[in-house]
């Protein structure tokens, strides 16, 4: 058994209550803020010892002296003289800490006297009731890090059920930008949930958006890791190995030729897939598009009469000149032009209780989305999209959103979590548990500021995604800004280095102030967690991801600058058949425009057919090659006969 650190003290300033107690320790005792510790009671309650399993939140340290000047006159005002001193002055160390857990937990009363113990593996088990979820035949821990104090290592576990639901859910992770780890904080805790998430529970996946930078398009490159660190992996019991199974989603840029995204190198183009939508996918989400100042409640009208009777429907009416079946943005631009200029032959201004001007008003804003969104959202409807309804387990599908701009960012978030709901729902998407990873939160669900359609939606997630198997991993550097909502209902939350003047605010105020102190000046690798099954905070450490970060990816993989069209189609194609080459590629394009050359590169890439060659030049026109019209026959000349007089 190891030996007594400190003894529980009490004053009348400073009594003990249920929750809080203060021990006096040695000098050198191997303890400080966020110390784990176990008190033994020395009288019994029923038979039973007491136990409390407490945590370090306060220290203090001080000698007899009633003032500095006693200190100064002691030494004649000479602090080099210290050292002739006849005696020592005795200094004490009070610390104070927060209860974790009392056992027995009836009657919960003050922390009695007794000794104060480093708490050990088995304690940290006790103390944060991780005991209940790391039962045999019943485990549901999850590795989240490694708790160090003094010569004490435990592991420290999340619980599956309040982490991915059902009983609570969501996770959200503050911190300062660049200092904080927050993104490898999630790439590991992916690593560990894949390995460690209970088989009887079902399958899982991860859905990220890359907002910034190229932190996560290097999932599936190995990365390096310290001797530290492989020491941290084995300790948790993860593999120190990149992602196996990565599938990336960009669209293209507004030319149409490359993917616009940080992984274009082509060493890496293998397993990213192009997103493009067209008129069907976008018009259910066009209020994310539009200016809510501008649409007003008829303009709302024509869309949904848009939406219930004219798209993929064969629409006609006696003031149109054909018969209209609307299914991309070029076919709903004739729609439109048809409708307007039956309107002008009649001088009329209003179409089944539609004004002119709406029609007009409604038809600029949609055209312009496109345009707004080239790249992602194109004319002609092709549409190439993630594979909802066969999604595998264990899986991270990364859709890159780095470079585009803020509509285009808010209409795949929108559409795409929107469209993951619907099949959860359904229990159609091919996983049972899905993680939603979103950095930036500040952004897509502030505290403040106009009622958006993504911050709603991210709400109905947080509040309701648990019941369906959709989790909501978030980021963000001021949790202050937050829609309180969004964050108050994440079961976990992780708190990496801190900005000072965001711990300043009301938030942070039921931590200490060492407690403060200690995040505004934590390592990277380090964290602060809070979970259910933990009545306070505790500091972890976490090893380093086995993947390759981002500024080292993009040094090894630089982008691919802009090429011509017919190096793009190569470079499309190239990763279904190594066959093809530049020439044959230029042989079968010569003809045709950089539209339908476009079109045929998006039908090859979305059906990937066994035959890439002959499926690419199949979806061209047929060009019949001129021909020179045929020359007449001249006529033989007939010979004059022999009897002719004027023949000679």
């Amino acid at each position: 058994m190891s030996e007594a650190l400190g003894r529980v003290v009490a004053t009348e300033r400073k009594p003990n209550t249920p929750h809080e107690f203060h021990f006096w320790t040695a000098i050198d005792s191997p303890v400080g803020i966020g110390t784990m510790v176990r008190v033994d009671g020395a009288n019994p309650m029923d038979g039973q010892i007491p136990h409390i399993y407490g945590i370090i939140v306060e220290g203090f340290s001080y000698t007899d002296l009633q003032s500095p000047m006693h200190d100064v006159l002691g030494h004649d005002g000479l602090p080099t003289t210290a050292g002739y001193a006849a005696t020592e002055r005795a200094e004490i160390r009070l610390y104070t800490a927060a209860v974790l857990r009392q056992i027995p937990e009836e009657p919960l009363q003050p922390v009695p006297m007794g000794q104060v113990f480093l708490a050990e593996e088995a304690d940290v088990q006790v103390a944060l009731r991780m005991d209940s979820y790391l039962r045999e035949g019943a485990n549901t821990g999850i590795p989240i890090g490694v708790y160090r104090a003094g010569g004490t290592e435990a592991v420290i576990y999340l619980d599956a059920d309040f982490l991915l639901g059902p009983e609570a859910a969501h996770l959200n992770i503050t911190g300062v930008s660049g200092l904080a780890t927050k993104t490898s904080a999630v790439e590991w805790l992916l690593a560990s949930l894949f390995k460690h998430f209970p088989e009887d529970k079902g399958s899982i996946a991860a859905v990220c958006f890359n907002v910034k930078g190229p932190d996560l398009c290097y999932l599936d490159q190995p990365g390096k890791v310290e001797k530290s660190d492989e020491a941290l992996y084995e300790k948790l019991d993860v593999e120190p190995k990149p992602f196996q199974r990565v599938e990336y989603f960009a669209p293209y840029t507004a030319k149409g030729l490359t993917l616009n995204t940080f992984r274009n190198n082509e060493a890496l183009l293998d397993n990213v897939t192009p997103l493009t939508w067209g008129l069907r996918e976008v018009l259910q989400f066009a209020e994310v598009l539009l200016n809510r100042d501008d649409i007003d409640a008829k303009a709302d009208a024509l869309i949904d009469f848009i939406v219930q009777n004219v798209v993929d429907k064969e629409f006609t009416d006696p003031l149109l000149s054909k018969t209209h079946r609307v299914q991309s943005f070029a076919d709903l631009d004739a729609w439109f032009r048809d409708v307007l200029q039956g309107m002008e032959k009649k001088d009329g201004e209003s179409w089944r209780t539609h004004h002119v001007a709406t029609i007009r008003k409604v038809r600029n804003r949609l055209s312009n989305i496109s345009t707004r969104c080239a790249g992602l959202v194109t004319d002609a409807g092709t549409v190439s999209d993630l594979p909802f309804g066969s999604f595998e387990d264990r899986t991270v599908y990364v859709v890159d959103v780095a470079n585009l701009e803020e509509d285009a960012q808010d209409l795949i978030f929108a559409r795409i979590v929107s469209t993951l709901r619907e099949h959860l729902e359904r229990r159609d998407l091919g996983v049972k548990h899905l993680v939603v990873f979103v950095d930036e939160l500040n952004k897509y669900a502030p505290g403040d500021g106009a009622d958006t359609y993504v911050r709603k939606m991210l709400l109905d997630i947080a509040e309701r995604g648990r019941y369906l198997g959709l989790v909501l991993f978030s980021a963000q550097q001021f949790r202050s800004q937050v829609h309180r909502r969004v964050v108050g209902n994440s079961g976990t939350s992780l708190f990496g280095r801190m900005d000072p003047d965001e711990l300043s605010t009301p938030g942070y105020a039921v931590l200490s102030p060492a407690t403060r102190t200690k995040l505004a000046t934590l390592e990277k690798g380090q964290l602060m967690i809070r979970h259910p099954h933990f009545t306070q905070p505790i500091f972890v450490r976490f090893p380093r991801p086995a993947v390759m970060q981002g500024r080292e990816g993009s040094e090894r993989y630089p982008q691919a600058s802009e090429v011509s069209l017919d190096a793009a189609i190569l470079r499309a194609l190239r990763p279904l058949d190594p066959t093809i080459t530049l020439p044959w590629v230029q042989d079968i394009t010569a003809l045709y425009t950089q539209e339908e050359v476009i079109r045929a590169r998006n039908a090859t890439l979305l059906a990937r057919p066994d035959n890439v060659k002959a499926y690419f030049a199949a979806q061209f026109r047929k060009i019949i090659p001129a021909q020179a019209a045929p020359r007449p026959m001249a006529g033989s000349i007939k010979s004059a006969p022999e009897n002719d007089p004027y023949g000679f």
